[in-house]
């Protein structure tokens, strides 16, 4: 079993910051790439900020300069640091990581339950 286990959500008021964490544990053998994606109220999920194992980082434009994404290999653990955040930002926020267990030889992609960033004055 594999759990990815978010935090640090909560309400900001606009030009404000949060640091969003997620730890993966469990029965993993590798993982590849973790992410953050985002679903706004009436929209579509989409990408927010990826970085691989290496390190290479890709960014969604709209945060592009204000959000920053990094992670702890040895801690299985994801950060986005998001500054400067807008109105828009507001959404439910999900971890993912394309990992693979012990025991398999594919990878997959695993989600985080979610957790709430609301942006308000």
């Amino acid at each position: 079993q594999v759990q990815l286990v978010e935090s640090g959500g909560g309400l900001v008021q606009p030009g404000g910051s949060l640091r969003l964490s997620c730890a993966a544990s469990g029965s993993i053998f590798s993982i590849n790439a973790m992410g953050w994606y985002r679903r706004a109220p009436g929209k579509q999920r989409e990408l927010v900020a990826t970085v691989t194992s290496g390190g290479s980082t890709n960014y969604a434009d709209s945060v592009k300069g204000r959000f920053t994404i990094s992670r702890d290999n040895a801690k299985n653990t994801v950060y986005l640091q998001m500054n400067s955040l807008k109105f828009e930002d507001t959404a439910v926020y999900y971890c993912n990581a394309f990992l693979r267990q012990y025991g398999s030889t594919s990878y997959y992609n695993y989600w985080g339950q979610g957790t709430q960033v609301t942006v308000s004055s």
